[in-house]
């Protein structure tokens, strides 16, 4: 809590609108602008459908075996799994990418992250993109990944970026609710994980100007949104979209995604 006071005083801390200015804190790169496109493939659940689903809990859920299906045939078909990392770092400075490059990104962190989505990645050699709601972490939710699954995930080279403290929906808050959802989940998540946390994921891809205004003054390098596409420019930092991936999917249907976002 101390950290996140402290950061939330230093974003308060300035001139005009109270915040420091993007140029002070963000990566602005060389200079030439770029358009690149990878597709973001974005999943929610990743287990076996409770008897009690609603229409929003099948359509979040992809099967194991499911998945399964989709990491063989991105292997099969020669896909290299990247960080939304390396994707910045190619739009902001020219760096190469591999040949059919794609980023696999897990909203909410769900424990199945942990149990189902974890091991297969491994097994077939990617890596993932996990975006956190840090509240259920420090609430030990049996529902979600906790800190010591967060750490051991980081530690085998997972992204593990922030998704606010609560979830709660961004539109229509003050700086100060904005600061503690946003920063707060970051530095938490740095301070258990040990590293810097800079990409961002809306809360059901809810935003507004004010979001936004917080996010480029704050160190965020990328915001992942829900919007349809896999182009990318330097300067769509906070609004990169995705391809959703609905409840059980068939390969052929993404094999059809992935070609329609070409």
């Amino acid at each position: 809590m101390r950290i996140v006071l402290l950061t939330i005083m230093m974003f308060l801390m300035a001139s005009g609108d109270g915040l420091v200015t993007a140029q002070s804190i963000n990566d602005d790169g060389d200079g030439t602008l770029r358009r690149i496109n990878v597709p973001i493939l974005m999943y929610h659940y990743v287990s076996p459908l409770p008897p009690e689903a609603d229409i929003y809990r099948v359509d979040l859920t992809v099967e194991p075996e499911v998945f399964r299906t989709h990491m063989q045939y991105l292997r099969d078909y020669g896909y290299t799994t990247i960080s939304l990392y390396e994707l910045h770092r190619a739009l902001n400075y020219g760096a190469e990418l591999p040949s059919n490059p794609i980023i696999l990104t897990f909203d909410d962190g769900h424990i199945d992250h942990y149990l189902t989505v974890f091991p297969v990645l491994q097994e077939f050699g990617f890596t993932g993109t996990f975006f956190i709601i840090t509240d259920r972490a420090d609430a030990n939710d049996p529902a979600h990944l906790n800190w010591t699954q967060i750490q051991e995930m980081a530690a085998a080279g997972m992204s593990m970026e922030a998704h606010t403290r609560s979830h709660r929906d961004l539109r229509g808050r003050d700086t100060d609710f904005l600061v503690f959802e946003i920063i707060g989940s970051q530095e938490s998540l740095s301070v258990h994980t040990g590293q810097s946390i800079r990409m961002f994921a809306y809360p059901a891809g809810q935003y507004d100007d004010d979001t936004l205004r917080v996010l480029n003054s704050s160190n965020v390098l990328r915001a992942v949104t829900t919007q349809f596409g896999a182009f990318h420019t330097t300067d769509n930092a906070m609004e990169v979209p995705r391809l959703r991936i609905s409840g059980n999917l068939s390969v052929a249907g993404l094999e059809q995604l992935l070609r329609a976002s070409r």
